[in-house]
């Protein structure tokens, strides 16, 4: 195993993954099966976007059922991971003088268990999630990826769930599942082949990317976990695609791991 650990960029999807076993849910299983354990997880979810920046400082942190409409065992899901207050402290340490609110009221939101629970289905690693400042523009997140990076070196696995691709106006709720939009294929692809060649740039300004773009992020908060894991990247390490599929046509279910396992 390398020094550094790996951090890694889930597509989490519908939450109904979360109960389900299926191709996306079975490399889940894989990632934490085939990575040596971390000493605890930095989680940064699609759905902990608030107007700042804070951790989550919890001893025991709650399960958060933050959908609806969906059966009822969904709701009765746990993850009783631990906190990790310590690691909460770090991270204040590390994006010091930038002002990080310490947060007792947040738990573990559906981005981070519905993984979780496959990846670590025991429950037995520590994690403290990190809240997106929806008031920052994309760059400032990706400085945040840079700025935490040294976790990797410290046996954390810093882990960002959302979807590359998010369209919920056209996502075949219920349907025979279609093939993927062309317009999901293709932006999809081209962030891939950005990613590879290294242009962080142009990811950090997707808006300029065109109409392919605006249908594939309507909304930032699922594409800005996957800038904190490309911020922590390393230039020796290694980008894998380990989970792949485009999910009811407009959900990107890629993952994104960088740094070998």
């Amino acid at each position: 195993m390398s020094d550094i650990f790996p951090a890694i960029f889930f597509g989490h999807g519908n939450p109904m993954n979360a109960l389900q076993t299926n191709l996306y849910t079975d490399a889940w299983r894989r990632i934490g099966t085939c990575m040596p354990k971390p000493r605890a997880i930095l989680a940064i979810s699609a759905h902990w976007s608030v107007p700042i920046t804070a951790v989550t400082v919890s001893t025991a942190p709650r399960t958060i059922h933050d959908f609806g409409g969906f059966p009822p065992e969904l709701y009765q899901v746990q993850y009783p991971a631990p906190g990790d207050p310590a690691l909460a402290a770090r991270v204040h340490q590390m994006l010091a003088p930038l002002p990080v609110a310490f947060d007792d009221s947040w738990g573990l939101d559906h981005g981070t268990w519905s993984v979780l629970k496959h990846a670590y289905p025991h429950a037995d690693v520590p994690v403290v999630q990190l809240s997106m400042n929806d008031a920052q523009p994309a760059a400032a997140h990706f400085e945040i990826g840079q700025r935490i990076a040294g976790l990797r070196s410290e046996g954390v696995l810093i882990m960002g769930s959302g979807n590359l691709v998010h369209n919920l106006h056209t996502y075949a709720w219920g349907r025979h599942m279609p093939e993927p939009y062309d317009w999901a294929t293709r932006f999809e692809n081209t962030a891939r082949n950005l990613m590879i060649a290294r242009d962080h740039a142009t990811l950090i300004d997707y808006e300029s990317l065109g109409r392919d773009a605006m249908l594939s992020i309507p909304t930032p908060e699922h594409y800005l976990p996957l800038l904190y894991v490309l911020g922590t990247r390393q230039p020796s390490d290694a980008l894998t695609f380990p989970v792949e599929g485009v999910d009811g046509g407009s959900i990107s279910m890629l993952s994104v791991q960088i740094g070998a396992q």
